[in-house]
């Protein structure tokens, strides 16, 4: 990734999604992760569905915000499965929802299917809806095709990558930003490894960053602007 300079005028927490989405996550780390979130002002601390309630209850009242992964990590659940999961998750408070999208159905092209998808969600929940398209598996057609279904849809964001199956790069920063033309929100996610890497990602576009690496990610800045 294209390294950035300093850009002090950037403050890199409002740009975080702290990530709390390790296989084996206990209640724990689940707490802890939230405690990071308050005191480093966190937009959002990204948690799996079983961890809603657990994150609202320490949230409550402080500005970050909880955020559940719909369909993760393939997205290759039923619409129906997504959509339950996705008002459950809302129902137990979450208001952000990062739900991706069905990738054989889009290589498939059964767009129309993408889009019932996502718009249900967006509908049903009315909760902020990223739209999750895994872009390293994707053709430059299919990446387009992913980010107008789902900007039609309704999603307020277009994310780059669960971070799974490798993570964002700034080109398709870039391409979302210019494809989203200021009406939606764009989530970089997956092998943010440095503060570097996070501004660059700033720089190309994005909104919002995703990464369990935050914390680590302040600190290199604070250490870079002594």
């Amino acid at each position: 990734m294209a390294i950035a300079q300093n850009h002090p005028e950037i403050d890199l927490a409002q740009y975080i999604d702290h990530a709390l989405l390790q296989p084996t996550v206990t209640p724990e780390q689940i707490a802890g992760g939230c405690e990071q979130a308050i005191q480093y002002n966190f937009p959002a601390v990204c948690v799996y569905p079983a961890a809603v309630r657990q994150a609202v209850e320490i949230l409550h009242g402080k500005s970050p915000q909880v955020c559940a992964v719909i369909g993760f990590p393939a997205g290759a659940t039923t619409r129906e499965t997504k959509l339950y999961e996705a008002q459950e998750a809302a129902s137990n408070g979450a208001t952000e929802l990062d739900v991706v999208i069905n990738l054989g159905m889009l290589k498939s092209g059964r767009t129309d299917e993408i889009y019932r998808e996502i718009a249900q969600i967006c509908e049903e929940t009315d909760q902020t809806v990223k739209a999750i398209l895994e872009m390293t598996v994707l053709t430059p057609t299919e990446k387009r095709l992913a980010a107008e279904i789902c900007m039609d849809a309704g999603a307020a964001f277009l994310k780059t990558s669960t971070g799974w199956f490798g993570g964002a790069t700034l080109d398709d920063v870039k391409l979302l930003k210019d494809l989203g033309r200021g009406k939606v929100g764009i989530k970089a996610s997956g092998g943010i490894r440095t503060a570097e890497d996070a501004i660059a990602l700033i720089l190309a576009g994005a909104t919002r960053l995703g990464t369990s690496r935050g914390v680590e990610l302040i600190r290199q800045r604070t250490m870079n602007n002594e």
